[in-house]
Protein backbone atom coordinates (compact mmCIF):
# COMPACT_ATOMS: atom_id res chain seq x y z
CA UNK A 1 0.00 0.00 0.00
CA UNK A 2 1.25 3.46 -0.88
CA UNK A 3 0.89 5.62 2.24
CA UNK A 4 2.72 8.70 0.88
CA UNK A 5 0.92 11.98 0.82
CA UNK A 6 0.23 13.72 -2.48
CA UNK A 7 2.97 16.22 -1.66
CA UNK A 8 5.50 13.43 -1.05
CA UNK A 9 4.48 11.70 -4.27
CA UNK A 10 4.87 14.95 -6.20
CA UNK A 11 8.32 15.52 -4.68
CA UNK A 12 9.38 11.94 -5.53
CA UNK A 13 8.16 12.34 -9.09
CA UNK A 14 10.05 15.61 -9.47
CA UNK A 15 13.32 14.08 -8.16
CA UNK A 16 12.87 11.24 -10.63
CA UNK A 17 12.28 13.71 -13.49
CA UNK A 18 15.44 15.65 -12.62
CA UNK A 19 17.55 12.47 -12.40
CA UNK A 20 16.26 11.20 -15.74
CA UNK A 21 16.85 14.61 -17.34
CA UNK A 22 20.48 14.49 -16.23
CA UNK A 23 20.83 10.86 -17.33
CA UNK A 24 19.39 11.66 -20.76
CA UNK A 25 21.93 14.44 -21.23
CA UNK A 26 24.78 12.05 -20.44
CA UNK A 27 23.43 9.29 -22.70
CA UNK A 28 22.70 11.69 -25.55
CA UNK A 29 26.27 12.99 -25.37
CA UNK A 30 27.66 9.44 -25.49
CA UNK A 31 25.45 8.56 -28.46
CA UNK A 32 26.59 11.67 -30.32
CA UNK A 33 30.23 10.81 -29.63
CA UNK A 34 29.77 7.23 -30.90
CA UNK A 35 29.65 8.23 -34.55
CA UNK A 36 31.66 5.41 -36.14
CA UNK A 37 29.87 3.02 -38.51
CA UNK A 38 31.82 -0.21 -38.78
CA UNK A 39 31.27 -3.94 -38.55
CA UNK A 40 31.90 -5.37 -35.09
CA UNK A 41 33.04 -8.66 -33.61
CA UNK A 42 30.82 -9.91 -30.80
CA UNK A 43 31.91 -12.77 -28.52
CA UNK A 44 29.45 -14.60 -26.26
CA UNK A 45 31.25 -16.84 -23.79
CA UNK A 46 31.02 -18.18 -20.23
CA UNK A 47 29.44 -21.24 -18.63
CA UNK A 48 25.90 -19.88 -18.45
CA UNK A 49 23.03 -20.50 -20.85
CA UNK A 50 22.27 -18.05 -23.63
CA UNK A 51 25.36 -17.75 -25.82
CA UNK A 52 23.94 -19.32 -28.97
CA UNK A 53 20.44 -18.11 -28.12
CA UNK A 54 21.70 -14.53 -28.19
CA UNK A 55 23.61 -15.09 -31.43
CA UNK A 56 20.56 -16.43 -33.24
CA UNK A 57 18.47 -13.62 -31.83
CA UNK A 58 20.90 -11.24 -33.55
CA UNK A 59 20.58 -13.28 -36.74
CA UNK A 60 16.80 -12.77 -36.60
CA UNK A 61 17.34 -9.08 -35.94
CA UNK A 62 19.60 -8.81 -38.99
CA UNK A 63 16.99 -10.54 -41.14
CA UNK A 64 14.48 -7.96 -39.99
CA UNK A 65 16.76 -5.29 -41.44
CA UNK A 66 17.01 -7.12 -44.77
CA UNK A 67 20.58 -8.33 -44.23
CA UNK A 68 22.09 -11.55 -45.51
CA UNK A 69 23.16 -13.97 -42.76
CA UNK A 70 25.77 -16.71 -42.89
CA UNK A 71 25.86 -19.38 -40.16
CA UNK A 72 28.55 -21.95 -39.44
CA UNK A 73 28.06 -24.29 -36.50
CA UNK A 74 31.24 -25.86 -35.20
CA UNK A 75 30.93 -29.04 -33.08
CA UNK A 76 27.13 -29.12 -33.49
CA UNK A 77 25.60 -31.04 -36.37
CA UNK A 78 24.82 -34.51 -35.11
CA UNK A 79 21.20 -33.48 -34.55
CA UNK A 80 19.03 -30.75 -36.03
CA UNK A 81 18.49 -27.77 -33.76
CA UNK A 82 15.50 -25.48 -33.60
CA UNK A 83 17.55 -22.58 -34.94
CA UNK A 84 18.63 -24.62 -37.96
CA UNK A 85 15.09 -25.86 -38.68
CA UNK A 86 13.77 -22.31 -38.43
CA UNK A 87 16.46 -20.44 -40.37
CA UNK A 88 16.38 -22.94 -43.21
CA UNK A 89 12.91 -21.58 -43.94
CA UNK A 90 14.68 -18.51 -45.37
CA UNK A 91 17.05 -19.94 -48.01
CA UNK A 92 17.26 -16.64 -49.88
CA UNK A 93 18.43 -14.74 -46.81
CA UNK A 94 20.29 -17.34 -44.71
CA UNK A 95 23.05 -19.78 -45.62
CA UNK A 96 23.20 -22.31 -42.76
CA UNK A 97 26.00 -24.85 -42.35
CA UNK A 98 25.98 -27.26 -39.37
CA UNK A 99 29.40 -28.83 -39.80
CA UNK A 100 30.22 -30.70 -36.60
CA UNK A 101 29.44 -34.24 -35.56
CA UNK A 102 28.65 -33.71 -31.90
CA UNK A 103 30.38 -32.68 -28.72
CA UNK A 104 33.91 -33.88 -28.06
CA UNK A 105 32.87 -36.39 -25.40
CA UNK A 106 30.55 -37.97 -27.99
CA UNK A 107 32.91 -38.07 -30.98
CA UNK A 108 36.02 -39.19 -29.01
CA UNK A 109 38.09 -38.74 -32.16
CA UNK A 110 40.32 -35.67 -32.15
CA UNK A 111 41.67 -36.24 -35.66
CA UNK A 112 38.14 -36.33 -37.08
CA UNK A 113 37.14 -33.29 -34.98
CA UNK A 114 40.09 -31.33 -36.37
CA UNK A 115 39.15 -32.33 -39.92
CA UNK A 116 35.56 -31.15 -39.41
CA UNK A 117 36.68 -27.88 -37.79
CA UNK A 118 39.02 -27.09 -40.68
CA UNK A 119 36.20 -27.72 -43.16
CA UNK A 120 33.91 -25.48 -41.12
CA UNK A 121 36.51 -22.71 -41.06
CA UNK A 122 36.88 -22.95 -44.84
CA UNK A 123 33.15 -22.21 -45.08
CA UNK A 124 33.47 -19.42 -42.52
CA UNK A 125 36.22 -17.84 -44.64
CA UNK A 126 33.88 -17.82 -47.63
CA UNK A 127 31.40 -15.79 -45.62
CA UNK A 128 34.16 -13.55 -44.26
CA UNK A 129 35.23 -12.78 -47.82
CA UNK A 130 31.74 -11.86 -49.05
CA UNK A 131 30.65 -8.24 -48.49
CA UNK A 132 27.04 -9.20 -49.30
CA UNK A 133 26.86 -11.15 -46.02
CA UNK A 134 25.99 -8.64 -43.33
CA UNK A 135 26.16 -10.93 -40.29
CA UNK A 136 28.21 -14.08 -39.79
CA UNK A 137 27.38 -16.36 -36.87
CA UNK A 138 30.21 -18.69 -35.85
CA UNK A 139 28.46 -20.89 -33.32
CA UNK A 140 30.72 -22.81 -30.88
CA UNK A 141 33.87 -21.54 -32.57
CA UNK A 142 35.33 -20.96 -29.11
CA UNK A 143 35.19 -24.70 -28.42
CA UNK A 144 37.17 -25.46 -31.58
CA UNK A 145 39.73 -22.87 -30.50
CA UNK A 146 39.83 -24.13 -26.91
CA UNK A 147 40.73 -27.64 -28.06
CA UNK A 148 43.16 -26.25 -30.65
CA UNK A 149 41.34 -27.75 -33.59
CA UNK A 150 42.04 -24.39 -35.25
CA UNK A 151 44.92 -21.96 -34.92
CA UNK A 152 43.68 -18.88 -33.07
CA UNK A 153 46.09 -16.53 -34.87
CA UNK A 154 44.91 -17.71 -38.30
CA UNK A 155 41.30 -17.26 -37.21
CA UNK A 156 41.98 -13.74 -35.94
CA UNK A 157 43.80 -12.78 -39.14
CA UNK A 158 40.82 -13.91 -41.22
CA UNK A 159 38.36 -12.11 -38.92
CA UNK A 160 40.25 -8.84 -39.17
CA UNK A 161 40.51 -9.15 -42.96
CA UNK A 162 36.72 -9.33 -43.45
CA UNK A 163 34.63 -6.62 -45.24
CA UNK A 164 34.55 -3.42 -43.15
CA UNK A 165 30.77 -3.37 -42.53
CA UNK A 166 30.36 -7.06 -41.76
CA UNK A 167 29.38 -8.12 -38.24
CA UNK A 168 30.53 -11.41 -36.69
CA UNK A 169 29.00 -13.17 -33.69
CA UNK A 170 31.10 -15.90 -32.04
CA UNK A 171 29.85 -18.24 -29.33
CA UNK A 172 31.13 -20.95 -27.02
CA UNK A 173 32.67 -21.44 -23.62
CA UNK A 174 36.30 -20.62 -22.98
CA UNK A 175 36.92 -17.85 -25.50
CA UNK A 176 40.71 -17.54 -25.83
CA UNK A 177 42.23 -14.29 -24.53
CA UNK A 178 43.62 -13.47 -27.98
CA UNK A 179 40.09 -13.45 -29.41
CA UNK A 180 38.71 -11.46 -26.49
CA UNK A 181 41.45 -8.88 -27.06
CA UNK A 182 40.45 -8.14 -30.66
CA UNK A 183 36.66 -8.36 -30.17
CA UNK A 184 34.57 -5.20 -29.94
CA UNK A 185 31.88 -6.56 -27.61
CA UNK A 186 32.39 -9.48 -25.20
CA UNK A 187 29.70 -10.87 -22.93
CA UNK A 188 30.30 -13.59 -20.37
CA UNK A 189 27.24 -15.61 -19.37
CA UNK A 190 27.46 -16.79 -15.75
CA UNK A 191 25.43 -19.57 -14.18
CA UNK A 192 23.06 -18.64 -11.37
CA UNK A 193 20.81 -21.68 -11.73
CA UNK A 194 20.35 -24.27 -14.45
CA UNK A 195 17.53 -26.78 -14.77
CA UNK A 196 19.93 -29.61 -15.68
CA UNK A 197 21.45 -29.46 -12.19
CA UNK A 198 18.00 -30.33 -10.83
CA UNK A 199 17.74 -33.36 -13.09
CA UNK A 200 15.61 -31.69 -15.77
CA UNK A 201 16.47 -32.94 -19.24
CA UNK A 202 17.41 -30.69 -22.16
CA UNK A 203 14.23 -29.94 -24.07
CA UNK A 204 13.29 -28.84 -27.57
CA UNK A 205 12.70 -25.12 -27.77
CA UNK A 206 14.80 -24.23 -24.73
CA UNK A 207 18.10 -26.08 -25.18
CA UNK A 208 18.12 -27.10 -28.85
Amino acid sequence: MNDMTSEQTAALNERHRVRMERKKAVIDARIQAADKQVGIIIVNTGNGKGKSSSAFGMAARALGHGMQVGVVQFIKGAMATGEELFLRRFPEEVSFHAMGEGYTWETQNRERDVEKALAAWAQAKRFLSDPKVGVVVLDELNIALKYRYLDVHTVIEDLLDRPPMQHVVITGRGAPPELVAIADTVTEMNVVKHAFAAGIAAQAGTEW
